[in-house]
C-alpha cells in the first residue's frame, strides 16, 4: 500500500473534506457510530462506503479521497488543460460498495455489512447514465442458473432504486428466504422468473395470492463482471 492510499492518509483526506477534527465528528458527518470508526482504526481499513458517502455529501473528487490523485474538486483542475466534452473526459470515480446480500427481518433488503469485502470504482458518468449511484451496490453471485450469461462468483451492479419491472430485464429478486438473479416477464397478476441455464425451468408466481407476500424486487442489474484466477 502506498503512502497516499494508507489508512491514515485516506482518513486525513476524509476529515479534511468533511471539515471535522475528531472521530466523533467524523462519525456524525457520515451517519455512522463512533464504534465503527474505532473498528476501522483497529483494522487499518477505510470502508469504501465512507468514501462514497463523503463524495456524495461534499462534491469532493472520490479519486482524490481514495487514491490522493487529481484535484480535491474537479472544478479546481488547473488552467491550460485541453477542453473536452464531459461525456468523454469525466474521470471522477465513484466507489460502489461490495455488500453482503442478506434478508433483513424478512424484507429481502440489500444491506452493506460492517464486514463488507470492499468496493470497486466506476466512472461517475457511466453510473449516472444508468441510474442513481447512491442507490447502487455490488453483489457477488452464487450458483449457475444464469450460465452462460452470469457465472458463479461473478459480480453484479444493482440499482436498488429501480424496482419497477420492465419485462425481459435482469433483476435481483427475493422469494421466500432466498435472493435470485433472474429475467422477469409479466402477465396479468403474475410474474415469470427466467433462468438462462436450461436446467432451471421458469418459475411462475401468482401475485394475487400468497406469493405476493413472499416476492420482492430488490433492484435492477446494470452490469456484471468477473475475476479470473
Amino acid at each position: 500500500m502506498s503512502e497516499k492510499t494508507s489508512f491514515q492518509a485516506v482518513l486525513v483526506r476524509l476529515m479534511q473534506a468533511l471539515d471535522v477534527g475528531s472521530d466523533t465528528e467524523l462519525a456524525r458527518a457520515l451517519g455512522i457510530t463512533p464504534q465503527s470508526v474505532s473498528g476501522a482504526r483497529k483494522r487499518g481499513e477505510i470502508p469504501p462506503a465512507w468514501v462514497q458517502a463523503c463524495a456524495a455529501q461534499t462534491g469532493v473528487n472520490a479519486d482524490w479521497l481514495f487514491f490522493g490523485r487529481g484535484p480535491m474538486r474537479l472544478a479546481e483542475a488547473g488552467e491550460g488543460e485541453l477542453p473536452c466534452m464531459q461525456e468523454d473526459c469525466d474521470t471522477e470515480l465513484v466507489v460502489i460498495p461490495l455488500a453482503e446480500a442478506r434478508l433483513s427481518a424478512g424484507t429481502g433488503s440489500m444491506e452493506v455489512s460492517a464486514h463488507q469485502e470492499g468496493g470497486y470504482a466506476f466512472r461517475s458518468n457511466f453510473l449516472r447514465r444508468k441510474g442513481n449511484p447512491r442507490r447502487m451496490v455490488l453483489m457477488r453471485v452464487s450458483g449457475d442458473s444464469m450460465v452462460p450469461e452470469i457465472f458463479d462468483n461473478d459480480l453484479v451492479l444493482l440499482d436498488r432504486g429501480q424496482t419497477d419491472i420492465t419485462p425481459g430485464r435482469l433483476y435481483a429478486v427475493g422469494f421466500e428466504d432466498a435472493i435470485y438473479i433472474k429475467r422477469i416477464d409479466k402477465l396479468p397478476g403474475k410474474v415469470i422468473l427466467h433462468s438462462v441455464n436450461p436446467a432451471y425451468p421458469p418459475l411462475t408466481l401468482d401475485l394475487r395470492g400468497d406469493d405476493a407476500e413472499q416476492f420482492r424486487v430488490i433492484g435492477r442489474v446494470l452490469w456484471s463482471g468477473r475475476e479470473y484466477r
